[in-house]
């Protein structure tokens, strides 16, 4: 055998070395579906070179390990998560009544539904809170811009896009106001979803007038990065909170409607409520663990603090469930099939993106064949052409079941929002899809209030009464190449 020879065969081996180690990682990893397992072990061998790269980049959640660390050490310097709100019970017998009583103003079918949010963020529900549906996403700004102006002691900002248009100099100047009359404002951007933000005049301005700023899940160097952990694992919370006792949470970013960045699929439509109470309590926990994370600044002691007095017509039961790729990977999953499983006489979802995985898809179908009425609103337009793809292969089955869907034609509808019975109502920053469910930092909002949930049930009517039916016909009528494309996009779901 010549030397040339005998390189190549080295050379093979090893290659094949690689591919069987490499694939032996591909099966120990844990919490990996079969499916999801198989497409990796096949893209490997088939596609040697590119299976490897995809694999370092983007076949583990991994957000690496100084971060979790870091995170780690965060976590164990707040208290636990089922006490940040037990201090009311130092300054108000009122709200130490609200807490030991909160279990009745829960319905029984419906408590095991917040017993599952307890045990993954360890926040049980908690009454004493009122809540106010925003009209739109100039309202809600405006809503955003009035409570920091009238701040007193802090103010804390979470978003994943927070954009220099606007709307998004608006909230930064108010910030600014705000920090130079003593108010101690903190704010935290996502380094890849404000990058624009972050890369402006405005952040430096921020800095300059005393509004402490960091960026969260930095990228660095992209090359060096994907060595330490994911790049796209990303924090897809959007959280407000203003003096421990005002908070905000549902789709809406930091930025105009018409979204420039992307303004040909523009108006981004989102829904966002207004919280007062100890809710606010539970949104600062998640902000403190993942503010302290990024900075030496520990905020821990305002978890200590005893709340502020509410007033006997908050009576809102609540609770904060936050999701991400250093908790648990079924949490999200988990939540909405529990919700849809709970279902009786009605389930209507918005969601944006539509990617799930197969149990979700089947609890879908599911509560459609047992006679509850199921619908789930979609953008006729989305922003992404793959998530589009993908969502679309499940359009067949879920008719066939006797799920209604329908397309939003005027704009992308963004809202993430779904309403059970219209007594239970689930909304926040998580859509249903893997990227919401493995990869995301995440937040939402668990509460029965009928009053409430009837709100939000209208506002998805008001989608709906604009919204175009999908129907089996014309799904059965896609050419074979559209099919095609779906679902092969559909395919690679477990791999992207």
């Amino acid at each position: 055998m010549s030397d040339s020879s005998l390189i190549a065969s080295l050379l093979l081996l090893a290659h094949f070395a690689l591919q069987v180690g490499i694939s032996m990682r591909v099966m120990l990893r844990p919490h990996r579906e079969p499916a999801a397992r198989m497409t990796w072990i096949v893209l490997i061998f088939a596609v040697p070179i590119i299976g490897f790269i995809a694999y370092l980049l983007v076949g583990e959640t991994n957000i690496g390990r100084r971060r979790v660390a870091r995170l780690r050490q965060s976590l164990a310097r707040l208290p636990a998560p089922h006490q940040v709100a037990r201090s009311t019970s130092r300054s108000s017998p009122r709200s130490n009544q609200a807490a030991k009583t909160i279990t009745h103003a829960i319905p029984d079918e419906h408590r095991h539904l917040f017993r599952l949010g307890a045990s993954i963020s360890g926040f049980t529900p908690f009454s004493g809170n009122r809540a106010t549906l925003m009209p739109d996403s100039d309202a809600s700004i405006d809503a955003m811009v009035a409570d920091i102006e009238a701040a007193r002691d802090h103010v804390h900002l979470l978003f994943y896009i927070w954009l220099p248009d606007r709307n998004g100099r608006r909230v930064a100047e108010a910030l600014m106001r705000a920090a130079q009359r003593g108010v101690v404002c903190r704010a935290l951007a996502d380094d890849l979803g404000s990058r624009t933000m972050i890369r402006s005049e405005h952040w430096q301005r921020m800095q300059a007038a005393g509004v402490r700023l960091a960026r969260a899940l930095p990228i660095g160097n992209p090359i060096l990065r994907v060595l330490t952990g994911r790049i796209d694992l990303r924090n897809h919370r959007k959280i407000v909170v203003i003096d421990d006792w005002v908070t905000y949470c549902g789709s809406q970013n930091c930025a105009d409607a018409e979204f420039l960045v992307k303004a040909k699929y523009a108006p981004w439509v989102d829904l966002m409520l207004r919280f007062e109470g100890p809710i606010a309590r539970q949104n600062q926990y998640l902000f403190a663990s993942d503010w302290m994370p990024h900075v030496e600044d520990d905020i821990d002691q305002l978890l200590h603090r005893p709340l502020p007095h509410g007033s006997a017509d908050q009576q809102l039961p609540a609770q904060v469930i936050g999701t991400g790729p250093t908790v648990r990977w079924s949490a999200m999953p988990e939540v909405f099939e529990a919700l849809i499983y709970s279902a009786r006489r009605e389930l209507i979802i918005t969601t944006p993106y539509y990617v799930p995985d197969e149990s979700i898809q089947a609890a879908l179908c599911a509560s459609a064949r047992r006679g509850v009425r199921t619908t789930i609103i979609f953008p006729a337009r989305n922003d992404s052409r793959i998530v589009a793809a993908a969502s679309r292969s499940y359009y067949a089955e879920l008719l066939a079941a006797g799920v209604h869907i329908f397309e939003y034609p005027r704009g992308l509808l963004h809202t993430k929002s779904l309403t059970m019975d219209a007594e239970v109502s689930l909304i926040g920053s998580a859509n249903m899809d893997r990227r919401s469910f493995e990869l995301n930092y995440e937040n939402n909002i668990l509460l029965y209030d009928p009053a409430l949930s009837a709100q939000l049930r209208e506002r998805q009517q008001q989608y709906l009464a604009v919204s175009q039916p999908i129907t089996s016909e014309q799904v059965s009528h896609w050419s074979w190449r559209r099919r095609l494309w779906n679902n092969t996009v559909a395919m690679l779901g477990p791999v992207l």
